[in-house]
């Protein structure tokens, strides 16, 4: 059996976070075929991403390797991507990789500024005791932390 579009597109690795595919992250905004080809739309994590045109240039490799014509890779700005957009799946493959997923973000649209969770449960022993070392990570979208009880860094995933 053959993967669809959505299929192949869904399983890019997101360069950044190449544990999640960009179905995972909920960066994939949509498919459309057409006799002439096909069209990907992509959700960017946020508009000045710099992981966009490998994203779009990863995207557009598999389909062509799979043997789709006419590719075309768009950028999709509304409705704006939120970490609410992270499957299930996807938030489990952030933990096991030693980052704690993002909390739920609430309302689109609205920007909160300050602590967005009071606990944030450690990935490696689960605790709640922790606490923010750097509100800035190794990407724009994660924050250093440590945990009290194993003593472990690790990071966490911003709300947005």
């Amino acid at each position: 059996m053959t993967m669809g579009v959505a299929e192949i597109a869904g399983a890019v690795p997101d360069p950044e976070l190449p544990m999640l595919t960009l179905a995972d992250l909920g960066v994939l905004a949509g498919v459309d075929e057409r006799a002439d080809g096909v069209t990907v739309w992509l959700t960017p994590t946020y508009s000045g991403c710099p992981a966009v045109a490998e994203m779009a240039g990863d995207v557009d490799r598999r389909l062509r390797t799979a043997g789709f014509t006419g590719v075309e890779v768009r950028l999709r700005l509304d409705p704006p991507w939120s970490t609410d957009l992270i499957t299930e799946a996807g938030r489990a493959k952030l933990a096991a990789a030693g980052i704690a997923p993002p909390g739920p973000a609430g309302p689109t649209g609205l920007l909160k500024l300050g602590p967005t969770r009071l606990a944030v449960p450690c990935p490696q022993c689960g605790s709640a005791d922790t606490q923010e070392l750097s509100r800035f990570g190794s990407t724009a979208c994660k924050a250093l932390w440590r945990c009290r009880a194993c003593q472990e860094p690790f990071e966490r995933m911003k709300e947005i």
